[in-house]
Parts: structure tokens; C-alpha cells; sequence
């Protein structure tokens, strides 16, 4: 039987793919299929009375292809991300896609002090990594790749990254635009997914400029096509500059962080007219940038072994601070502390912590923003897997006060346990305005017990089984849905992840025969 012309084309590349392996040990191509299905019943925020939980799967699949040379690392990750059913068996022309390009980037060596070909030796190993790119830094609290969530996180930007004696110093910018359409002037940054119409307040569609964001009422939030963040952001950056450095000394490392992003500042303004109908909005046609710097430390060692009689003893702590403006042009002075202890005994290992993220006095404030922001980190390895905090559904005005214990079994090199327990509670007052009497709302938000196995069924597929519980508080639900008593304050969580990461290139060991 003949076969399809697109079936001859692929054949064709994994037949140059392979090829081109025994040729040039550079080559790597790698896949990824991640299903996960989940029953949710109050993720993320409390489901209301009343409600029934939800079930679905969702899938990630992921092509990745890279490519190394003495002088040239490139690196392609192209990533589809869909929940089961989401589309038609059959679709149509006008259904979405989202197929997209998740990395897409190129580092070029430009000192490197093992070859000898290069003259240029101030640096150890100097290089220069341009495109689409994630950035994980430390343990993911400020800058990770959100890998939990199917489809991640990445930058568009320049990053220049340097050894030198023993320090790492990276140096990373971005600017963002929304277009480079002939006739475009200035460069003025609308940061969201703007829907492209929207009913106005008689209730017909009116069409969204470039430079326009829709809210809800004048001066509301921003009504987005699909949200910008799971930091509960709702704009962009127009750019940023950072600064990592980081440094061993024996068992401990110093790492420094300075970020500073740039947001473009707005005006209040409408479409329309009261009476033929008017939609407010924000108008980002204003010169200049609101600009905020987060910058703080952290170290992380060891002491000891697993084998000694106190075990091998995992410790870290960090401290943040942060200023400048938030987004909205409001002074903005933050902070976010912490420190936790992990014992490792045999198979067994376990420890407590505690860290805050500083928020808003609501009963006398000061005019200045204390909220502080986790940047672009990845808030389900921190603060809950049920992710109530610091994600899609937005953090307490009144900030986070986390102590946790946490606890990990390994039965064998495939099978591992893990226990969490977080208790939550407010870093601030929070004032109570559905109390005629003016009084606040007590602190106490909750707690949290997530139990997870993970299973590596062989070299490629693992299993993920999770269950976690969260039993809340009515401080919980007022901080979070602005009401009391309306929610169910018990919460559930179960899922079911499977990962199958394939090396396409892998070949099984051969014994040679003495």
C-alpha cells in the first residue's frame, strides 16, 4: 500500500536523526507525554456549599530537541497542552490550538578556559544563552519553571552567565513588546490577554484596541481572555533586569539574588459613552514605568551523614526584601523570611520550617503596599500542593505565615513516600468589614496534610498518586472569597500522574565479554 506523504516525511527525519547520531554524539531528542487526571474538590480556592467536586485529565506533550557543540548549546522544547475532551473529535476551523513553542533558545560560548583555542580567558566558562528559556535558580522561590502546572513558565530574554573562581554570576534583561507591526509607534506595553470584544454597559460588543484593557467597573480588576500568571498577578512586565550570583565554601552555598521588573504604567479610561454604552478600562499610553526590586539572599549546607548518629542534617534560610513600586504605582515595602531543617536517618528524613511573606495591615494602613510578591517561582513546591497561596487564585491581602513539617521515606532507588503538614495563618491584621462592629478576622487560616508516592515504573514512566486535605477556616474564606459561611471549609485532592519521558537516542548498555 502506498504511503502518505507526511508519513514518508517523518519517516524520513527519524531516519536523519538516527543517522546523524552515530555521527555526532551532540544530538539529543527527547519526548514527553504527562497525563495527570485529578478529582478537585475546593483546589486552589474553597468550593461553595453546595457544589460537587470536579474530574478531568489533562495532558502534556513535549518534543525536545538539543544540540551541543564546543562552542554551541541550542535547545528546542515545543509543548502541546489540552484537557481530555477539550476538543472535538472532529474540529473546526475556528477552534484554538495550543500547540506553542515553550523553549526556543541558542548559548554561545564565548570564554571558556579548558580550550585552548580561545584567547579570551578572564572568565572560567563565559556564555551567552538568547531566546525563549526557563530560569530556575536556588529551590524555585523566586524563578522556576512551574513545571507542576502543564504548561510551565518561560522568558524571552538575554542571559549572560559567567564562572569565575568557584562564583556563578548571571546577568539576564528582558523587554517585552506587543507588536512589531509596520506603523507602530512608541513602545508602549499593553501586559495582558486582552479579550479582542467585550459587552459594554448596555450590553453590545464592542472591539478592544491594542492599547486598551477592559476592568470590571472604572478602576477594577482586568478582564482578561486567559490569565498572565499564577503568581495572581494580572500584567507583564514590559522588562526587567537581574543579577544571580553564587558561591560554594565546603558544605554551604551563598546565593544573591537582585530583580528588578518594570511594569508600564496606565490611565483610567473608557470606550463609548454612558449613554449609547461604555466600557471602562486601563489605557497604557503612558510614558515611564513603575518599577519594583526585590533582592535578598540565601544559604543552604549540610552537616553530617546519613549513616552518623545525628544523621545527615539538610538546613537552609533566606531573607527578601521589596521596594520601589508594585504595578499599580503604589509604594511598595515587603519582605520574606524563612529557615528549615531537614534530618536524614537511613531511609527516613524529616524536619520543620517557618517563613513568612509579609501583607497588608487592612485595620490601619499606611499607604504603602506591604504584600510581598514571590516573583516567578514555583508556589506548589512551597506552600501547599492544593495551591491556595501564591497562584491562580491570589494570596490574603494580610500576607502568609507558613510552619510546615515535612517528611520523606525512601523504601527502594524507585519507591518513595513523602507527608507534608503546613498550618497557615495571616502575616498581618486583616480588617472584617461584614462585621458591623469593625472588628478583624482571626489569623488562624488552616491546615494542610498532602500524602504523595512516586514510582518509577522503568527508566522512562513514573507514577505520581496524590491525596491532600485542607481544613479551613472562616478567616480563610473571608481573606480568599471575601465571604463567611458561604463555603465548604473542608477540602480534597486526589490525582493520578503519569509521566513517560522517552530518550529517543538511549541505547541499553551492552556486558562485554571478558
Amino acid at each position: 500500500m502506498k504511503k502518505p506523504l507526511h508519513v514518508k516525511c517523518f519517516g524520513a527525519v527519524l531516519l536523519i536523526f538516527a543517522l546523524s547520531k552515530t555521527t555526532h554524539a551532540q544530538l539529543s531528542l527527547q519526548g514527553q507525554l504527562r497525563t495527570r487526571t485529578e478529582i478537585r474538590d475546593g483546589v486552589g480556592n474553597l468550593a461553595k456549599t453546595g457544589t460537587k467536586p470536579a474530574a478531568f485529565t489533562s495532558q502534556r506533550t513535549s518534543l525536545i530537541f538539543g544540540y551541543k557543540w564546543d562552542r554551541l548549546t541550542f535547545g528546542v522544547n515545543v509543548r502541546d497542552v489540552r484537557v481530555w475532551g477539550q476538543d472535538a473529535a472532529s474540529i473546526n476551523n475556528t477552534d484554538g490550538s495550543k500547540l506553542f513553542l515553550h523553549e526556543a533558545w541558542a548559548e554561545v560560548i564565548l570564554a571558556n578556559s579548558a580550550d585552548t583555542t580561545l584567547k579570551f580567558k578572564a572568565f572560567d566558562n563565559l556564555s551567552l544563552k538568547i531566546g525563549r528559556q526557563e530560569l530556575i535558580y536556588d529551590d524555585v522561590r523566586l524563578l522556576g519553571n512551574l513545571d507542576w502546572l502543564q504548561q510551565g513558565r518561560r522568558f524571552d530574554m538575554a542571559l549572560l552567565k559567567a564562572m569565575k573562581n568557584g562564583w556563578q554570576i548571571d546577568l539576564g534583561a528582558a523587554f517585552n513588546q506587543n507588536s512589531d507591526a509596520f506603523g507602530r509607534a512608541g513602545t508602549f506595553y499593553a501586559a495582558g490577554n486582552a479579550p479582542t470584544t467585550v459587552a459594554n454597559s448596555k450590553g453590545a460588543f464592542v472591539s478592544i484596541p491594542t492599547d486598551f484593557i477592559p476592568t470590571s467597573g472604572k478602576g477594577g480588576a482586568p478582564v482578561l481572555a486567559s490569565p498572565l500568571s499564577t503568581n495572581g498577578q494580572n500584567q507583564m512586565f514590559k522588562s526587567m533586569q537581574m543579577l544571580y550570583v553564587s558561591r560554594k565554601f565546603g558544605q554551604t552555598k551563598f546565593s544573591g539574588l537582585f530583580f528588578k521588573d518594570d511594569f508600564q504604567k496606565y490611565r483610567i479610561d473608557s470606550l463609548g459613552s454612558t449613554a449609547n454604552g461604555v466600557v471602562y478600562g486601563r489605557r497604557y499610553d503612558v510614558e515611564g514605568v513603575n518599577s519594583r526590586i526585590t533582592y535578598g539572599a540565601m544559604l543552604t549546607g549540610l552537616i553530617g551523614n546519613a549513616s552518623s548518629k545525628l544523621g545527615k542534617i539538610a538546613w537552609q534560610a533566606f531573607a527578601y526584601k521589596q521596594g520601589g513600586k508594585n504595578r499599580d504605582g503604589q509604594s511598595l515595602s515587603a519582605h520574606h523570611y524563612g529557615a528549615n531543617v531537614s534530618i536524614q536517618k537511613g531511609k527516613f528524613s524529616f524536619g520543620p520550617g517557618y517563613e513568612i511573606l509579609s501583607g497588608n495591615n487592612t485595620i490601619s494602613p499606611d499607604g504603602k503596599d506591604h504584600r510581598f510578591d514571590p516573583l516567578y517561582g514555583t508556589p506548589h513546591k512551597h506552600w501547599g500542593y492544593m495551591d491556595y497561596f501564591y497562584v491562580g487564585t491570589g494570596a490574603p491581602a494580610g500576607g502568609l505565615g507558613n510552619a510546615f513539617f515535612k517528611t520523606k521515606y525512601v523504601a527502594n532507588p524507585n519507591l518513595y513516600f513523602t507527608f507534608d503538614i503546613h498550618n497557615f495563618a495571616l502575616a498581618n491584621d486583616m480588617k472584617n468589614v461584614l462585621d458591623a462592629a469593625g472588628g478583624k478576622i482571626s489569623r488562624q487560616l488552616g491546615n494542610e496534610f498532602d500524602f504523595i508516592i512516586n514510582y518509577n515504573l522503568n527508566k522512562f514512566t513514573n507514577i505520581e498518586l496524590g491525596y491532600c486535605y485542607l481544613q479551613g477556616s472562616n478567616s480563610l474564606e473571608y481573606a480568599k472569597l471575601g465571604t463567611m459561611d458561604k463555603a465548604k471549609h473542608s477540602a480534597n485532592w486526589a490525582y493520578l500522574m503519569l509521566n513517560i519521558r522517552p530518550d529517543f537516542f538511549y541505547t541499553k548498555p551492552v556486558a562485554i565479554k571478558q
